[in-house]
């Protein structure tokens, strides 16, 4: 489908649709008048991880676009636990702790969009502002009457956790109403006309949308990205050594920027369209480069994805030190790096404690397997006793890509 307004040309060339409720009513809308569109995250953490960021990554093509962006945080929904995907009861927050990592979770988002007053600038809103004070009754009477147990049964979220035998409360049950009934309100209080997300909330947009139809006759839209995975059909987000943080107290830099750079050379134009602003010619030209020089493209990527997000001296750092460590043996500042006390960090610690594996465990099989080394020497003891002398650094390694420093109390 060729698309009119700017908003779906630029989202469809990039690769960010999937599924569209009305792709003609939306285009339609976007390109005669402003549209408010949102996303909805839960503050399940205090930093969301790369797999959220191709929905903001939405966010801010709206923006580009000349929309309003509006970033929807759970702290209500956060409450409950959104069902989909999970095989388990999600554990319960304080609301100290989810107002917490509210705040965390934002700094990632004023990189990323522009906030303010003006029409098209970025906003945050909670929804524990309105579903904190709706009564139970009321949510029965108001939206209960709209939803079918049929119908959420038919919904993958509910469904698999069902045929699994897997556990679902009525706490989690309730959640694909609660959604339904914050693109409702949002509709009402903010004027929003567009939901977001992955192709795992389809449903539960669905259910917002057909709410919003049937309670005031209004029409709303929703728009889906495809499932990002890797090349090697793993979901982005992850890591062997644990979740790709957006905010850098959780993920150093230089771990951040070598996830790019380690990308699979299948992924390269697609992560470059996603993930950065580059222009689609430039992108094109990195994409079709070959061999060895893929590599320069990985390095664009790493750089132009880590400045998004990181800013502009955490790129330039992460770059420094990458050259630094691989191209010169020695050891970037921005490396990871742990102060080992004056009594010494046993190897199998270290490594854990550097981030280079996930577990002790982990970090045994690694060093027996002769994968890890200290100072560019391999080393076989897990129990080795690591000391070091104050003002004195050594270099940890598990194998070519990730790399630490001990430094000297």
């Amino acid at each position: 489908m060729t698309y009119d307004s700017t908003l779906l040309r630029l989202l469809d060339e990039r690769g960010y649709i999937h599924q569209l409720t009305d792709a003609e009513g939306l285009d339609k809308v976007a390109a005669s008048q402003l549209v408010p569109g949102y996303v909805g995250f839960d503050a399940t953490a205090p930093s969301l991880h790369v797999g959220n960021l191709v929905s903001i990554m939405l966010l801010r093509r709206l923006q580009q676009a000349g929309h309003k962006p509006i970033v929807l945080m759970g702290g209500g929904t956060t409450r409950i636990g959104d069902p989909t995907g999970k095989d388990e009861v999600r554990k319960m927050l304080t609301d100290k702790a989810i107002e917490a990592n509210i705040a965390s979770i934002r700094t990632a988002f004023e990189r990323l969009l522009t906030f303010g007053d003006g029409p098209t600038d970025a906003v945050m809103v909670n929804n524990h502002d309105w579903l904190g004070s709706i009564g139970y009754i009321e949510m029965l009477q108001k939206i209960g009457t709209h939803f079918t147990v049929n119908r959420m049964l038919s919904f993958d979220s509910v469904k698999l956790r069902l045929e699994r035998e897997q556990p679902m409360t009525f706490l989690e049950f309730n959640y694909m109403i609660l959604q339904g009934y914050d693109f409702r309100h949002l509709r009402q209080a903010m004027g929003v006309q567009l939901q977001m997300g992955g192709s795992d909330q389809w449903g539960n947009i669905i259910n917002g949308v057909e709410l919003s139809r049937r309670m005031d006759g209004a029409e709303v839209f929703g728009l889906t990205t495809p499932l990002i995975t890797k090349a090697d059909g793993t979901k982005m987000g992850k890591s062997v050594a644990g979740a790709i943080w957006l905010n850098e107290d959780m993920l150093s830099n230089f771990d951040y920027w070598q996830f790019w750079r380690n990308c699979d050379d299948r992924d390269v134009g697609k992560f470059l369209r996603l993930f950065t602003d580059l222009p689609l010619d430039e992108i094109a030209k990195l994409e079709a480069l070959q061999g060895g020089e893929i590599n320069n493209a990985k390095i664009v990527l790493a750089n132009e994805a880590t400045r998004l997000c990181r800013g502009e001296d955490a790129a330039r750092n992460a770059e420094a030190t990458a050259k630094a460590t691989f191209a010169g043996g020695g050891m970037g500042e921005d490396l990871p790096s742990i102060t080992v006390p004056a009594e010494g960090i046993r190897l199998v610690a270290a490594c854990t404690e550097l981030g280079l594996t996930a577990s002790n465990g982990e970090a045994k099989r690694k060093i027996g397997e002769g994968a890890v080394k200290l100072d560019d020497e391999a080393v076989s003891d897990p129990n080795l006793l690591i000391t070091i002398e104050s003002g004195v650094s050594r270099k940890l390694s598990l194998g070519r890509k990730k790399h630490g420093v001990l430094r000297g109390a």
